[in-house]
């Protein structure tokens, strides 16, 4: 008579990480004030807000793609998008965009000799520039300021309702392979929370957005969040490291925090130019 295999245990179920919930909250409350002070007054706090996350966001992507030299791609990377966002600030935005492509070429060739693969510095820029250059052109929009609240907003919404629910609920995992942690029911508490968020924006009686049409944007930004931190999940991946840099308390590197936004302001700022053609007023 056959024996029947041995029983094993189920491995443990993963506690709910409250130490790294303190942290994350202990960041929030220094980042969010600093980044909402900055949109309000505009003018030169907000583009030296851009200015320092460029140079930072550059550090931690030198460090990932040439953790042999990172200095000197860290370097060409935020003097290349640097200057996209400085003509663009000017007011000069398709010379800006224009330079996107430029820019990126020459960071690839500073990169020669001191990286494995300096197309990776191209791609730097290629993945900070057009970011960068949204913001500059979001907040100078009529009522810019609150359209960009909308997309921290949103932002900010998307990623603390995927969270909140995915730890609670947890189940289906989303894409196990290169994001062990996030579920489908995450993905699903996202995307609510960032429709929710855009509506409440649109509620407020000096905005001039249609709520429905404030609920379709938190909708796609909430698609674009949650796109953006799979593709930098992937991108770690890649450079095999587990966090872009330990900047942030919580959360590990600026570029952790700010993934989902990389995107999601590119598709706000597209919405953006959709609403002044006259979609959603």
């Amino acid at each position: 008579m056959a024996r029947s295999p041995p029983i094993t245990s189920l491995p443990p179920v993963r506690r709910f990480d409250w130490t790294n919930l303190g942290l994350r909250i202990a960041s929030a409350a220094v980042l969010i004030p600093a980044a909402l002070a900055a949109t309000w007054f505009g003018g030169w706090p907000y583009l030296v807000m851009i200015a320092i996350a460029v140079a930072l966001l550059s550090i931690e992507w030198g460090g990932m793609s040439a953790p042999v030299a990172p200095t000197r791609v860290a370097a060409a990377v935020a003097a290349a998008v640097l200057v996209a966002v400085f003509v663009g600030y000017r007011g000069h935005m398709i010379s800006a965009w224009s330079a996107i492509p430029v820019m990126a070429v020459l960071a690839a060739v500073i990169a020669r000799g001191v990286a494995e693969r300096p197309t990776d510095a191209a791609f730097g820029v290629l993945y900070l520039a057009p970011a960068a250059l949204c913001l500059v052109w979001l907040r100078d929009t009529q009522q810019g300021v609150w359209w960009t609240m909308m997309l921290f907003a949103t932002t900010w919404a998307a990623d603390i309702g995927a969270f909140a629910v995915g730890s609670a609920l947890k189940g289906p995992k989303l894409w196990p392979r290169f994001s062990p942690n996030k579920t489908w029911s995450g993905f699903a508490g996202g995307l609510v929370a960032a429709m929710l968020a855009g509506s409440l924006m649109a509620a407020l009686p000096f905005f001039q957005l249609n709520i429905y049409a404030a609920a379709g944007i938190g909708l796609a930004v909430g698609l674009a969040t949650m796109a953006g931190d799979l593709w930098e999940s992937a991108l770690k991946r890649r450079f095999g490291v587990k966090d872009s840099g330990d900047l942030i308390p919580g959360h590990g590197g600026l570029l952790d925090r700010v993934d989902g936004l990389m995107f999601a302001v590119v598709v706000m700022a597209a919405l953006r130019l959709a609403n002044e053609l006259g979609w959603g007023s």
